[in-house]
């Protein structure tokens, strides 16, 4: 393939329309270090991936987001230590899928704006 190639996912955006609000949530709640914040934007490391909290900026992207998904090593044991933190999950951890070597487990939660967001665990067979 010629010509320009696209490198690793730097950043996410995620509409929040209180992004004050979110902050806790996703620094405190769910543990992403905050980088910095700025002009009403806030921006975590989510595993080398930018997540940048900002309200819509036009009327046609005042939508829901897409869910994130986040890896976790034991779905299980995160999904306890993020409800001790307050996080509100909509179910508990539970088998979604089986490959022929591992299975995928995941739990699912919403932030203060009801945006989806998924923990999920491989585990081997």
């Amino acid at each position: 393939m010629d010509g320009i190639r696209l490198g690793a996912l730097q950043q996410i955006a995620l509409v929040q329309h209180d992004v004050a609000r979110a902050v806790p949530f996703y620094r405190d709640g769910l543990g992403l270090p905050l980088q910095f914040e700025m002009h009403g934007l806030a921006f975590f490391d989510a595993g080398g991936v930018r997540l940048m909290l900002s309200p819509p900026s036009a009327p046609e992207l005042d939508h829901r987001n897409s869910i994130l998904y986040f890896a976790v090593p034991d779905v299980t044991r995160a999904y306890d230590d993020l409800r001790a933190r307050g996080v509100p999950f909509d179910d508990a951890p539970h088998l979604v899928g089986k490959t022929a070597t591992f299975e995928v487990w995941m739990a699912f939660c919403r932030d203060p704006e009801g945006n989806l967001i998924g923990i999920s665990e491989q585990r081997p067979l």
